[in-house]
């Protein structure tokens, strides 16, 4: 009776050991299947990607363009006295620059009230660096008075700097910004508007400024 069941055991023993457990894991096939549909999905995914990297670089370059406005705007009532906002291609760190339409970076600088007077330099910042590819289109120089409106001034102080006052219906100076080798329907494109009274909004010049739409252009 024993030797039975000490052979029943042997055998027990011996089954388990020739037949070792499958380990769990993903076979060749389902690995090919598992990078297909990955592929698939990022295939598809791909074009939104795209495009919120593009539309998000727009809203940047709007921001820094809007908040250097408002902070010319602001920096002429605080100090009395008339201020320049210039579009460059040069990053000053003075009141020395060049002035340019469609520059890629901002500077601002107060205006001389009396010949001799020194200019001073305000701060700067910086447009297409933060966002490549952005384009933007609008005045070299937009000028506030000391009350914060706009105002002309063909000789502000940086070279080829020229304030006019915008002849539009309504009365705003524009800057538009785009993206280059923009897709129709895909890429958004936005609009800066600084008005007569000085107020700077950025909207979306693709809605009307309605009830219903408020961050449209008027």
């Amino acid at each position: 009776m024993h030797d039975l069941v000490d052979r029943k055991k042997g055998a027990s023993v011996l089954t388990s050991k020739s037949l070792p457990k499958r380990i769990a894991g993903f076979t060749l096939i389902e690995m090919i299947v598992t990078i297909a549909i990955l592929g698939l999905l990022t295939a598809l995914a791909m074009p939104s990607i795209l495009g919120w990297v593009r539309t998000n670089k727009i809203r940047t370059v709007s921001d820094s363009l809007q908040n250097g406005l408002r902070l010319a705007q602001s920096e002429a009532t605080r100090r009395s006295r008339q201020v320049v906002f210039s579009l460059t291609n040069a990053k000053p760190t003075s009141a020395t620059f060049t002035a340019a339409a469609d520059g890629n970076n901002w500077a601002i600088t107060t205006v001389a009230a009396m010949t001799g007077e020194a200019r001073a330099f305000i701060e700067g910042g910086v447009l297409t660096d933060v966002g490549s590819d952005v384009q933007i289109s609008g005045p070299s120089a937009i000028c506030f008075s000391a009350i914060g409106r706009l105002v002309a001034n063909s000789a502000p102080g940086p070279t080829s700097a020229d304030c006019t006052l915008p002849t539009t219906t309504p009365p705003v100076h524009v800057y538009n910004i785009t993206i280059s080798n923009a897709v129709s329907g895909v890429d958004r494109r936005l609009r800066v508007t600084v008005a007569l009274g000085g107020q700077v909004r950025l909207c979306d010049p693709d809605k009307t400024l309605s009830d219903t739409q408020p961050d449209g252009c008027p």
